[in-house]
């Protein structure tokens, strides 16, 4: 029996996260061990999964314990057994007080290195929000209020990252200069349009080419009200960070290990074995959710229209502006906004999903990833007494969702290549 339209949809999606999981992907980019010590220093939602890939690695090679050791910071929910390396669970997309605590160990740990010693800094998505030590004074209240005005301002990863950057002892290239005279290996998951290691989890050992005049203008452009300790900072020239061409970065190697193109050729392959010929939009589309949600629709319809049996795949990171009070995230919006745009359209389903697990959310683990959506979406919700044109209005996909019962929600899935969307055009509704 051939699978459903729901199981092809997860078949892809799964297939892009298992191409991306630090377990099949890290070890051949591993260094080889040093005479000295292996300081592990992992960031973001598979921090810990890529520290105990690490460990397992070095151990295989002879390498005891004893030379074996660093802190992994990952999101709450995802962390996992690294044995020498702790592991800190911490606030996201909300920094917490366990990530701020855990980030001066990172930071006393990479001091601490010698010339003996090779540090390897693990880096993916959600790094930024893990690894926090506010300059100049600024507390966690206030840098928590900032990370809340710039995610419901619409700001791209870029512009907020910038301004992180620019508020960090860790961010922007400042843990290379921690490092000192050790050796310095970082191996980054994409999460970003692009993969610009400056911008992956806010690019703490690479050149940062922003400026704080940029940090600025963005808080200018976007209308953000600043607490008065980030402004000050940010005012201030010592807040700059270590620019291209600083001989800090001399010797320090930066590799990316997976990327979300390289994650969705799976996918691709897993939509041609389920008999749909695939067309990729991109891994790096950005935009409004909802905006982008309509052209894609547009794309699906004209390919039902056309009688073609096609697979629609696209990554990237989408933004919500948020005017209502709902709760939700891009993948769930763009979902509901595709929903719309199809109007009960036979032959089409999609899934959007986060490839983290967690889309937008209360930061729990438990989060919904995404959701499905169906011919039947609309007619059901409208039977169920909702109305999807005002949930949308009101920035309110997960209760839609939630209701219908269509929310995706596999768990952490301890890495992070960004948003995996699937349209999939012809071939029954089964």
């Amino acid at each position: 029996m051939g699978k459903t339209q729901h199981e092809v949809l997860r078949a892809i999606f799964d297939a892009v996260v298992a191409a991306s999981h630090p377990a099949s992907i890290l070890a051949p980019h591993l260094p080889a061990a040093p005479k000295g010590r292996v300081i592990i220093l992992g960031a973001g939602k598979a921090g810990a999964s890529m520290a105990a890939a690490a460990v397992a690695f070095y151990r295989a090679q002879g390498v005891g314990d004893i030379r074996l050791g660093g802190i992994a910071v990952a999101r709450d929910g995802y962390g996992c057994d690294a044995g020498p390396v702790e592991v800190v669970e911490a606030g996201h997309p909300l920094p917490n007080a366990a990530g701020l605590a855990a980030t001066r160990r990172v930071l006393e740990l990479a001091r601490g290195a010698g010339p003996d010693d090779l540090v390897l800094a693990l880096i993916s998505g959600g790094g930024s929000a893990n690894w926090l030590l506010p300059r100049g004074g600024i507390s966690l209240a206030d840098k928590q209020a900032v990370t809340r005005a710039l995610l419901r301002s619409g700001a791209g990863i870029g512009e907020i990252n910038c301004i992180r950057k620019h508020l960090s002892e860790i961010k922007g290239g400042r843990l290379a200069v921690a490092c000192g005279s050790a050796r310095l290996v970082t191996l980054a998951i994409s999460d970003v349009p692009g993969d610009d290691p400056s911008v992956i989890a806010s690019g703490p050992t690479v050149p940062d080419p922003t400026t704080r005049e940029d940090a600025l203008a963005i808080v200018a452009r976007r209308g953000l009200v600043l607490p008065d300790s980030c402004r000050r900072v940010l005012e201030d020239d010592s807040c700059e960070t270590p620019k291209p061409g600083d001989p800090v970065f001399a010797g320090k190697d930066y590799t990316i290990v997976a990327t979300p193109h390289s994650a969705m050729q799976a996918g691709i392959a897993a939509a041609e074995a389920a008999g749909f010929r695939p067309v990729l939009l991109g891994t790096d589309v950005e935009g409004e959710a909802r905006e982008v949600a309509r052209a894609h629709a547009a794309l699906a319809l004209a390919a039902r229209d056309r009688g073609e049996r096609v697979a629609i795949l696209s990554g990237g990171e989408l933004t919500v502006t948020m005017t209502g009070s709902g709760r939700g995230g891009p993948n769930q919006e763009y979902a509901l906004a595709l929903a719309l745009a199809f109007e009960g359209a036979d032959g089409i389903v999609a899934l959007s999903a986060d490839t983290d697990g967690t889309d937008g959310g209360t930061g729990l683990a438990s989060d919904p990833a995404g959701a499905f959506i169906s011919p039947q979406t609309l007619a059901r919700a409208r039977a169920a007494g909702l109305d999807p044109a005002a949930a949308l209005e009101n920035n309110d996909s997960t209760t839609f969702f939630e209701t219908l019962g269509d929310l995706f929600v596999p768990g952490p899935t301890l890495t992070n290549v960004n948003d995996c969307r699937i349209i999939l055009v012809g071939g029954g509704m089964a």
